[in-house]
């Protein structure tokens, strides 16, 4: 932990540079603690602490549980550090999640409490985009309103207008695939179909899509059940990409395959009695 760092700085650094990582604040404190409300700190996925100072031993390991779980499914939280006679009082067990807050049981002499909020920030979803058809073209436009890490794939022949990009890449090859989750898309319409989707599926994603007729998806995929693609990875190909909205436009099409890939991305994240 380096205490010369300035947490806000330093989180500011690690957001524009797409890594993960837990801003963790103390809200508040009752009796004697190490750290007062406002103290914050930085943790790394490894559960380093960077920066900041979130208290001693008493707290540590119960945060850097938190976090770990943070980082997994995305969700904040907060997490109520209390000693045992406390939470025996209140009807609680260490460990348990009531009405959004996460009790811990603090073991140390001190018999303090402490409130954390546990915010996990993650690298923008990545969307992968092969090809630069009217399809593809108008998913990048739309893609980029919604806060997605965007890399368009294509031959630099077929690109007709600069994309609304974050990375071009010339071709279908992804040397470097993005941070965090990724969406893969392939929209070539005609214009290199089986190379694009062994590129698509080479990257490790949360979702394949196909823009094109499930006729035309079946015999790419009989093409490619030869090739070295795990085949629970090419069963996982959706063709004809997007929900069925009766979608007939570039736009509309556009918009069916970004609502398919919300449904995905936000799964386990809306919090209601709809989802895990």
């Amino acid at each position: 932990m380096n205490a010369h760092v300035d947490v806000m700085d330093l989180a500011n650094r690690l957001k524009s540079a797409e890594e993960a990582f837990v801003l963790a604040t103390v809200v508040r404190t009752v009796s004697v603690t190490a750290a007062k409300a406002g103290a914050k700190a930085v943790i790394r996925p490894d559960g380093t602490i960077v920066a900041g100072w979130i208290g001693g031993g008493c707290a540590r390991g119960a945060v850097l549980r938190a976090a770990r779980q943070a980082l997994m499914d995305g969700k904040a939280r907060l997490i109520s550090v209390q000693p045992k006679e406390l939470l025996a009082e209140h009807g609680v067990a260490a460990g348990e999640l009531r009405e959004g807050i996460q009790f811990s049981a603090n073991m140390c002499p001190s018999k303090g409490t402490m409130d954390i909020f546990i915010e996990p920030v993650l690298p923008r979803p990545a969307l992968v985009v092969f090809g630069a058809s009217p399809v593809a073209m108008a998913v990048v436009e739309q893609a980029a309103l919604l806060g997605f890490h965007i890399t368009l794939a294509a031959p630099a022949a077929d690109r007709a207008a600069p994309p609304m990009a974050d990375v071009v890449v010339d071709g279908f090859a992804i040397a470097e695939p993005p941070v965090g989750k990724i969406f893969a898309l392939v929209a070539t319409q005609g214009s290199g179909d089986l190379a694009a989707l062994q590129a698509a599926l080479a990257l490790e994603a949360e979702y394949y899509g196909f823009v094109g007729s499930g006729r035309k998806m079946a015999a790419l995929k009989a093409d490619l059940s030869h090739a070295d693609i795990p085949p629970e990875r090419l069963d996982r190909i959706k063709g004809p990409a997007g929900l069925d909205l009766g979608a007939i436009t570039p736009e509309e099409i556009a918009l069916s395959i970004l609502a398919e890939i919300l449904v995905i991305r936000r799964r386990d994240q809306r919090g209601d009695t709809t989802t895990a």
